[in-house]
């Protein structure tokens, strides 16, 4: 029977799991989307001008529209802005004209209110096309379709000569790649917990770390912060969401992967670590054996915290100082039968010395 020895020692304190990467950007959807955004009639798409898949930074040109019609749009405006500004020099050389007569009574005063008004009417008419020019030079604009952050282009959904609707078709995607944000939710269970013990850290703002395990890796070597919290539970769900921001100059990160979090939820505390092999089902509750007097296995129920670094936290249950039987617990058919323990250290319950310990429970004494 091998038995190992649970020692107290400081650790952290995480919680909350499974999430998805999603790049960064100022809504909750995960991607950047390429449209173009003109109200108008369709046009026709002459070529992109980025190869699919490829880096591009952050206002590279992507697409471009056919813009002849609003290069002419813009032509007319400018004109209209022309004539408007003529039309307001000729209402002021008449206001003028009428102000130096009136003190000759060669014009009435019903005149030249006329004239005065007039001239207002014309710098309005100006005020008007200069915005009429700005709305169709804002038209030409958006027909370079450039990137509105450093990412990843995806496939393009058109071709060159191919008609698109303004807000309606779309040309490619374009995702983020550092940072990167990761979004997850935990259950209202979890969540109450980890504001019991980190209520400090969130009235001050204070960076919450938080690690992330992708599938295929087994430690959490992805570090970032918090930064985000929902203010409101999901009732349909039971979840509450969270956002935390990852660097990712590897670009190991690819939005829309799914991974493990670890968001510490406390600062360092001691604790009593048992390896999982240990923990026992007896229905809904969990135990373990511990080595009492005269080396007979006893049975204690414990409730069971998160996991660190392959060992489980026992929130109650055992003291500093038991031993709890880690191998052979197979074999133990009732509490307080006899056993012959080797004791090895918790911390390598797979280590050579547990290894050569015996690994099997002897019988039950007369």
């Amino acid at each position: 029977m091998r038995a190992v020895c649970g020692s107290a020692r400081w650790l952290w304190r995480w919680v909350w799991s499974l999430v998805a990467v999603t790049a960064v950007r100022n809504s909750r959807c995960h991607r950047k989307v390429c449209q173009w955004r003109r109200s108008c009639s369709r046009c026709c798409l002459p070529e992109p001008h980025c190869g699919e898949g490829s880096l591009v930074a952050k206002d590279s040109l992507l697409f471009s529209i056919d813009d002849r019609e609003y290069r002419a749009a813009v032509t007319a405006a400018q004109a209209d802005v022309a004539r408007a500004e003529a039309r307001v020099q000729l209402a002021q050389t008449e206001f003028d004209r009428s102000e130096a007569l009136i003190a000759s009574r060669a014009v009435s005063q019903g005149d030249l209110d006329a004239r005065g008004l007039e001239l207002a009417q014309a710098k309005a008419d100006v005020q008007a096309a200069q915005a009429r020019r700005q709305q169709a030079a804002l038209n030409l604009e958006f027909t370079q379709i450039k990137a509105p952050v450093t990412g990843r282009i995806g496939a393009a959904m058109v071709k060159p000569g191919n008609l698109v609707a303004p807000g309606e078709t779309l040309l490619s995607t374009l995702v983020s790649v550092d940072p990167v944000h990761v979004v997850f939710e935990a259950d209202e269970r979890t969540f109450l917990r980890y504001r019991a013990s980190a209520t400090q850290a969130l009235s001050d703002d204070a960076a919450v770390p938080v690690q992330i395990a992708l599938a295929d890796e087994t430690e959490f070597k992805h570090a970032g912060n918090l930064d985000f919290l929902d203010n409101q539970l999901n009732t349909v769900t039971g979840t509450v969401m969270a956002r935390a921001v990852m660097a990712n100059p590897a670009a190991d990160l690819v939005p829309g992967l799914f991974a493990r979090v670890r968001l510490q939820a406390e600062g360092s505390k001691p604790a009593l670590l048992i390896h999982d092999q240990a923990v026992l089902t007896d229905q809904d509750r969990k135990y373990v054996y511990v080595l009492g007097e005269g080396n007979a296995a006893q049975r204690r129920d414990v409730l069971l915290g998160a996991e660190i670094n392959g060992l489980r936290v026992a929130e109650s249950g055992l003291q500093p100082g038991d031993q709890v039987i880690v191998n052979g617990t197979r074999k133990i058919f009732f509490p307080g039968q006899t056993v012959a323990p080797v004791s090895v250290p918790m911390e390598a319950p797979n280590s050579a010395a547990a290894q050569a310990a015996p690994d099997a429970a002897s019988a039950p004494e007369a």
